[in-house]
């Protein structure tokens, strides 16, 4: 079998380079948007990002350059990352100013690489993947949770506050602010029903929290306890290797 090239970038020192990159860019971004820099301050900036995004794109085509199944490795969701992260940088010579604004926004998508060099966040991917089907009938009863809600306080605060709840959408807001326990208060209910509507809709809010903690640990639990059998598998197919030779 032909050894693979890809390695170069996956060394630690490589890693730990890259890093420190995607961080330094982040940083050079959040700087950009202090008020009154000085000249040479966005001297500094301008050329760290020219030299960020040439070393991201010397990466990128290493990347295909080195992938075993090159159109694979484009559309992957690493080499789609890869590809946004240097993209906006291009793109910014043939748009227009407002245009440019969003595109300076999505350099932030560079924080997404760091998904590549972080285990933690790659198991945390696949626990979502395996419970994605779970996650998407929770997502859905929510929307209709939301809709209830937000119909509900319609109906019983519509007449006593026209110009707060105008509208079901108007409604929408207050329903997504009481369903998420966060309750800023802008708007609330004054009728006796509308108040005891909200206490029925701030229960199942904090029932509702605790389902999709309670999908991802038992997805987590899972995939632990895969790694764990596989270890231990690794670690007894060697035994009998070491055995056989022994032998």
């Amino acid at each position: 079998m032909t050894p693979t090239r890809r390695n170069l970038l996956d060394t630690p020192l490589a890693t730990w380079l890259i890093v420190l990159l995607i961080l330094f860019s982040v940083a050079c971004f959040s700087v950009e948007t202090l008020p009154d820099l000085g000249e040479d301050t966005l001297r500094f900036l301008r050329w760290s990002e020219l030299g960020v995004v040439v070393l991201f794109t010397a990466e990128y085509l290493y990347r295909i350059y080195a992938a075993e199944r090159r159109l694979r490795f484009i559309f992957s969701v690493h080499g789609l990352i890869d590809l946004l992260a240097i993209l906006p940088f291009y793109l910014a010579f043939a748009v227009d100013l407002r245009t440019l604004r969003l595109l300076r926004v999505l350099r932030l998508l560079r924080v997404l690489k760091l998904v590549r060099y972080s285990s933690a966040l790659n198991r945390f991917g696949q626990v979502l993947y395996r419970s994605r089907e779970e996650l998407l009938v929770f997502l859905a009863a929510i929307l209709v949770l939301l809709y209830l809600a937000a119909f509900g306080i319609y109906h019983f605060e519509h007449a006593a506050q026209p110009d707060k709840y105008r509208s079901i959408f108007d409604a929408l807001w207050w329903a997504v602010a009481t369903i998420t326990t966060v309750g800023y208060g802008d708007i609330y209910p004054i009728t006796l029903m509308g108040r005891v509507f909200t206490f029925v809709i701030l229960i199942l809010g904090l029932g509702l929290v605790a389902v999709p903690t309670g999908i991802l640990a038992s997805a987590l639990s899972a995939l632990h306890q895969e790694e764990a059998a596989a270890l231990l598998r690794s670690d007894s197919s060697a035994e009998e290797g070491t055995m056989a030779r022994g032998d």
